[in-house]
C-alpha cells in the first residue's frame, strides 16, 4: 500500500498536527534562519513515534551544534523509521553536532534508506571519524546518500568513515559526496579498503573531486574497486586531484576487472 505523504513548510502547522496519525511526512523548512526554533521542531519529532518515513529540508538556517544533537535526539524516537532524508547543508554544525546527530541514528535500527547532507558544515576530522563510528551500527541499510563536501576533512577524518563501510554489508547502492575537502592518498587508500569490504555494492557514486589523492591514490582505489565485482553502476567524480596521466591509467586498467559493469561514468577533467 502507497503511504499518503502529509506535507509541511511551516512550522507552526507541523507543531499543531496530530503526531500519532504521522507516518510519512515532507517537511521543507530551508532558508528559515530556525537554530532557535529548532528545538521547537526537535520537540515535536519527539512524538511522531509511528513515522516510517520523513524528509526534512533544514538546508542554510543557521543551525549550530546543539540544534543538530536535539534533532537527533528527537529521531532517535522515532524507532520505526524505515527511510530517512534529512538535508543540513549549509549551516553551522561542527565535530560535536555530527557526532550527536550520528550517534541518534544508531536508534533507527530499522533505517535501510539513508540521505544525510551535511556539506558546507564545519565537521572536521572529528565529526566525520564519529558519525561513521555512528553509521556502523545501522546494519540494515541498503541504500545510503552521505553528503560530506566542503568540510575541512582531511587524511584523519575520511578513514574514519571506514567502519560504517565496513559493517553495512547489505549496502547495494551508495553515494559518498567527499569533494572540496583535504583527502590526500593515504586516505583515499583507506577508503578503497573500506569500500573492498562492501561486496554487495551494486551502485556507487563517489565525488572526491578537489582534493589531492595524486597517482599513488587513485591507483589504491582503483585496485579496492576491482575487488567489488558485483558493481554494476560506477561513477567517480576524481577532477582536480593531479592524479595524472599514470593515475588514470592505473585506474583504467584496475576498473577492467570490474566485468559485471554496465555503466561507468569517469569525471577526469583537469587531472594534470
Amino acid at each position: 500500500m502507497i503511504q499518503q505523504i502529509t506535507y509541511y513548510n511551516r512550522l507552526q502547522e507541523f507543531q499543531n498536527s496530530s503526531f500519532q496519525s504521522h507516518q510519512a511526512v515532507h517537511i521543507d523548512l530551508s532558508f528559515n534562519c530556525i537554530d532557535q526554533d529548532a528545538s521547537g521542531l526537535s520537540s515535536a519529532l519527539v512524538n511522531c513515534t509511528n513515522l516510517s518515513n520523513l524528509t526534512l529540508h533544514l538546508g542554510e538556517n543557521e543551525i549550530g551544534d546543539q540544534s543538530a544533537s536535539d534533532l537527533g535526539s528527537a529521531l532517535a524516537n522515532c524507532t520505526n523509521l524505515s527511510n530517512l532524508t534529512l538535508n543540513l547543508g549549509a549551516n553551522q554544525i561542527g565535530a560535536i553536532g555530527a557526532s550527536g546527530l550520528g550517534s541518534a541514528l544508531v536508534n533507527c535500527r530499522n533505517l535501510s534508506n539513508l540521505t544525510l547532507d551535511l556539506g558546507n558544515n564545519q565537521i572536521g576530522d572529528q565529526g566525520t571519524s564519529g558519525l561513521g563510528s555512528a553509521l556502523a551500527n545501522c546494519t540494515n541499510l541498503s541504500n545510503l546518500t552521505l553528503i560530506l563536501g566542503s568540510n575541512k576533512i582531511g587524511n584523519e577524518g575520511a578513514p574514519g568513515l571506514g567502519p560504517a563501510l565496513a559493517n553495512c554489508t547489505n549496502l547495494s547502492n551508495l553515494t559518498l559526496d567527499l569533494s572540496y575537502n583535504q583527502i590526500g592518498a593515504i586516505s583515499a587508500q583507506q577508503l578503497g579498503s573500506a569500500l573492498a569490504n562492501s561486496t554487495n555494492l551494486s551502485k556507487l557514486t563517489l565525488n572526491l573531486h578537489f582534493n589531492n589523492i595524486g597517482a599513488i591514490g587513485v591507483s589504491c582505489l582503483g585496485s579496492a574497486l576491482a575487488t567489488c565485482t558485483n558493481l554494476t553502476n560506477l561513477t567517480l567524480y576524481l577532477n582536480e586531484n593531479e592524479i595524472g596521466d599514470q593515475g588514470s591509467s592505473d585506474l583504467c586498467s584496475a576498473l577492467a576487472s570490474c566485468t559485471n559493469l554496465s555503466n561507468l561514468t569517469l569525471d577526469l577533467v583537469l587531472t594534470k
